[in-house]
C-alpha cells in the first residue's frame, strides 16, 4: 500500500516513515511543504495520503487545502489528516464531499502505533477514522441544541460515538462486551430517533451520523 506523507517536523516525519514501513506500507513520498505535497499527490497517485493540516509556507491550513484539491482532481482519494488540536471546521471540510476514505486524528494518537496504523488502513480501504475528541465535541454541541439526541439512551449515545469514529457493529460489540445483535438493535434505534436513512454500508452510515452531528454549524 503506497503512502504519501506530509509533515513539516523532521523527527515526527521520520518516525512516521519508520512506523509505516515497519507495518508493510510503502512510502511513495515524505514531504514537508504544501507545494511538495501537491506535486506528490498529483504525480504519484498514492493509495492513501497522511497529511498534517499546517504545512509551510503558510503554516495555516496548507496541508488540508492541498488534500482537498487532490480529492477534487481524484474523487475518493483516501486522506487521513493529522492536527495538533480539535478544529471542527477542518473535520467538516474534509467530510463535505461525502465520498468516504477520510480520517481526522489528533497527533497524540500517532504515539499509539496500533491505533494509528489501524486508522491509516481503515481510511485507505475507504472507511472513516475520526478522533474521539472530535466526536465528543460534535456530540456535546448537538446535545445542547437538538432534542432528538435527548431521546437517545446512555447506551445508544455510547454506540453513536463509536459508530461515528468509524467502527463496525462487530468492533463496537467487542468494545462494549455485548453481542453484535444487540449493537444492531441499538443502531436501528439511533437511526430511527435521528431520522437518518438506515444503511448496511459502514462508511455511509458513519458519514450520515457525522453529517447529522455537524448540521447547522
Amino acid at each position: 500500500m503506497r503512502v504519501v506523507l506530509a509533515e513539516d517536523l523532521f523527527l515526527l516525519r521520520d518516525g512516521l516513515v519508520r512506523l509505516l514501513e515497519a507495518h508493510d506500507f510503502e512510502i511513495a513520498a515524505a514531504v514537508e511543504t504544501g507545494p511538495e505535497l501537491s506535486r506528490a499527490l498529483a504525480e504519484l497517485k498514492p493509495d492513501v495520503a497522511v497529511v498534517d493540516v499546517r504545512l509551510p509556507p503558510t503554516l495555516t491550513d496548507e496541508g488540508l487545502q492541498c488534500a482537498l484539491e487532490a480529492r477534487r482532481n481524484r474523487p475518493g482519494l483516501p486522506v487521513l489528516v493529522l492536527s495538533q488540536h480539535v478544529e471542527q471546521l477542518y473535520a467538516r471540510e474534509l467530510l463535505a464531499d461525502g465520498s468516504g476514505g477520510v480520517g481526522y486524528l489528533l497527533k497524540d494518537r500517532v504515539f499509539d502505533a496500533e491505533q494509528f496504523v489501524d486508522a491509516v488502513r481503515r481510511v485507505a480501504a475507504g472507511g472513516t477514522a475520526m478522533d474521539p475528541q472530535v466526536i465528543q465535541q460534535l456530540l456535546s454541541r448537538r446535545a445542547a441544541e437538538d432534542r432528538p439526541l435527548e431521546r437517545l439512551t446512555p447506551r445508544e449515545l455510547e454506540v453513536l460515538e463509536l459508530m461515528a469514529q468509524g467502527r463496525t457493529n462487530a468492533a463496537i460489540a467487542g468494545k462494549l462486551v455485548v453481542t453484535e445483535r444487540a449493537i444492531a438493535k441499538h443502531t436501528a434505534n439511533i437511526f430511527a430517533k435521528l431520522s437518518l436513512e438506515v444503511s448496511d454500508d459502514d462508511n455511509r452510515r458513519v458519514l450520515a451520523v457525522l453529517a447529522y452531528l455537524d448540521r447547522g454549524r
